[in-house]
């Protein structure tokens, strides 16, 4: 007969404890002192999450949970050192066996103890990513597809499309559907290759970073006995960044959590932003559904901002109609001249200036330029600033990516038309060339020679997998070539996107539409020039310049402090005394193809919310009345549907107006 038996759980003494009433505001302390069940902790913007999680977990050790018996996930590894050093800091505890770190690396080490019930082994090795993209190809191959064939997805782009279909538990037929709907009469021969892709991994003993959640699901939910003992274990379980979760990682959690029903998701919904890489807003809205007998904690005591820029965020987030409402209090008192500035430009151009002038004045009264950040929607809104920056020799540092210039798929564009310019540029055709399939260094370097001996083009053979690729570049260098476009670039550059690379990007970027609106503008700015040799000079200043990282991810190289630039994603977590958000027209920010929907326009304000609350001191919202495109000359902006109708004092508008020229 089986004899179930309770080791009771003793708690620290009480003078060893800590003081967490007099370490916590009253919010905190409620969520750090809760009773055990399912909580759904609300913690807005720059109210202290970090610490509520720390001291949670503190507390439920001092309160006789053993450390092994806890489950702290996070969406970053930082996180989690950050965590359970300060955990550490506050206990005289060994906490090592915390089962603390991101959803892939607990993951990771479920699947090495327990591979063997799902045909690996042990010694399974993570594939990189350039890797797994090498070997996606090679199964797309496999189906027996045409390899010259220019409108197969290239590895990267399968990645993605695997990827989102794992991550959100959708089928590929759907996430091609919607994602990548140009690949829907190829459809069958993308799920085959997914197919042998899985058969192949599992053969050479191989996974991917999605493999991990995928597997530790799986290994949770086909095996009884390893479910039982892992939902014994994990008495508590904590989420941080809950509203970042997807699908897979929600279900993971409900399943770890299913026997103790103690799970803390810590989150706040009005910060949900990455709906496009599978982040699943329903999981925060539906948590008290699935874990009945919920208790919401808010906190919503904000230490970063000032009064009036939370003023302006509540207001903000207040219209979307699918939230746990909240209100942003500041600890920090009212000030007067504290307002954010709502700021009204002529132009793009007039918007850099603006900046550029203000951060100097800002940089003047004691405001280092690191303390200072310029964010933006989406890459290309930021194009002109970047040149009235480098024109100025005004250091920036970009953490949204390379400068607008120097992305791939710009210099790739400006290729074609510097050899339609230049016959003779040896580069630039080596450029051209690689995009080619099957055409590699020392194959182009070949072709190269027989076009300096003077072979026409028409008359070169390419590789066979090249040969249809290099018919249509030859007719395009001769479009582009032709008299009457030689002396205007806008013209070239929107027959290169249509006649061959507009196609090429759907194959090899994942974000091919975010490139197309970039390449976009860059038609916009090449309106401004009248000769091609002058728009491709200006674009050889603009990638010759120094000051910060070339890729995204790069240290900073400087000796001297910088203003970041970045898009709203890649600042969520961060923050700045001064913080300019620009390009608040209403197609750019909300962005035209996220406003279709109740759901997108949603995703677009909490985005504004997310960038609003990112300043600690001044807040500046910019919008030009007049911009540039691809289609027209210059069109007229409506004003962001964001910023219209603030309460009359809440912002200060300030009315722009030219002054006399600064004679250096």
């Amino acid at each position: 007969m089986a004899v179930e038996y309770v080791l009771n759980r003793v708690a620290a003494p009480a003078g060893a404890q800590i003081d967490y009433r007099g370490s916590l505001n009253d919010e905190q302390y409620a969520a750090v002192t809760a009773k055990p069940g399912p909580i759904l902790c609300i913690a807005g913007a720059g109210s202290g999450k970090t610490r509520t999680l720390t001291y949670r977990v503190a507390y439920l050790i001092e309160n006789g949970v053993e450390p092994e018996n806890i489950l702290l996930l996070t969406f970053t590894n930082k996180s989690s050192r950050e965590m359970l050093e300060r955990v550490g800091n506050l206990l005289p505890h060994d906490i090592s066996r915390i089962w603390g770190g991101t959803f892939h690396s607990v993951a990771n080490k479920l699947l090495r103890r327990h591979a063997d019930r799902l045909g690996f082994t042990s010694g399974f090795t993570i594939l990189d990513r350039d890797d797994a993209a090498d070997l996606a190809v090679a199964a797309l191959r496999a189906t027996g597809v045409d390899p010259k064939d220019k409108t197969l997805p290239k590895g990267a782009v399968l990645l993605d499309i695997f990827g989102l279909a794992a991550n959100t538990e959708k089928s590929l037929a759907s996430v091609v559907d919607s994602h990548y709907p140009f690949f829907n009469p190829i459809l069958d021969k993308i799920e085959a290759a997914q197919r042998i892709f899985r058969d192949r991994k599992q053969t050479d003993n191989v996974m991917d970073y999605d493999d991990l959640l995928v597997y530790a699901l799986r290994l949770m939910q086909d095996n009884e006995d390893l479910r039982k003992f892992y939902q014994e274990q994990f008495q508590h379980v904590l989420v941080d960044e809950y509203q970042d979760t997807n699908k897979i990682q929600s279900d993971f959690v409900d399943l770890i959590a299913a026997y103790h029903h103690q799970v803390m998701a810590v989150g706040d919904d009005a910060q949900s932003i990455y709906s496009w890489r599978g982040a699943n807003f329903e999981n925060v809205l539906t948590f008290p559904e699935r874990f009945p007998g919920t208790r919401e904690v808010r906190i919503e005591t904000n230490y970063r901002s000032t009064p009036e820029i939370l003023a302006l965020a509540n207001y903000a987030i207040a219209a979307n109609t699918r939230q746990f409402p909240k209100s942003l209090h500041a600890v920090r008192p009212a000030e007067k001249e504290a307002k954010p500035a709502l700021v009204c430009l002529q132009d793009a151009n007039q918007q850099a200036q603006f900046i550029c002038q203000r951060i100097g004045e800002l940089s003047e009264s004691g405001v280092e330029l690191d303390e200072i950040c310029v964010l933006y929607r989406a890459h290309f809104h930021s194009m002109e600033l970047q040149m009235e920056m480098t024109r100025r020799q005004m250091p920036f540092e970009l953490l949204s990516g390379l400068r607008f210039f120097e992305q791939a798929h710009v210099k790739d564009v400006a290729a074609f038309i510097k050899f339609a310019l230049n016959p003779k540029d040896e580069l630039a055709f080596k450029r051209i060339a690689g995009l080619m399939p099957g055409v590699g260094d020392k194959t182009a370097e070949k072709i190269w020679a027989k076009i300096v001996a003077g072979t026409e083009l028409a008359k070169i053979e390419p590789p066979a997998k090249a040969a249809e690729t290099w018919k249509q570049w030859v007719e395009t260098q001769a479009q582009v070539s032709a008299p009457e476009l030689r002396g205007r670039p806008s013209e070239q550059i929107q027959v290169v996107i249509d006649a061959i690379y507009e196609d090429y990007m759907k194959t090899k970027f994942p974000n091919y539409p975010s490139r197309l609106e970039d390449l976009g503008q860059l038609r916009a700015f090449a309106q401004n020039f009248e000769r091609t040799e002058d728009f491709l000079a200006q674009l050889a200043l603009m990638t010759n310049v120094d000051g910060g990282p070339r890729t995204q991810g790069e240290s900073p190289v400087r000796d001297q402090p910088c203003v970041r630039l970045s898009t709203v994603h890649q600042a969520k977590g961060l923050e700045w005394k001064a913080v300019f958000v620009i390009m608040l027209c209403d197609g750019l920010f909300p962005a035209q193809r996220s406003i279709q929907t109740l759901e997108g326009e949603e995703e677009e304000r909490r985005l504004f919310y997310v960038a609003v609350t990112r300043a600690r001191d001044e807040l500046y919202l910019t919008y030009p009345i007049m911009r540039a495109t691809a289609s027209f000359d210059d069109r007229w902006q409506e004003p962001s549907r964001f910023i219209r109708d603030f309460p009359r004092g809440m912002v200060n508008e300030w009315k722009i107006k030219a002054g006399p020229v600064q004679w250096s």
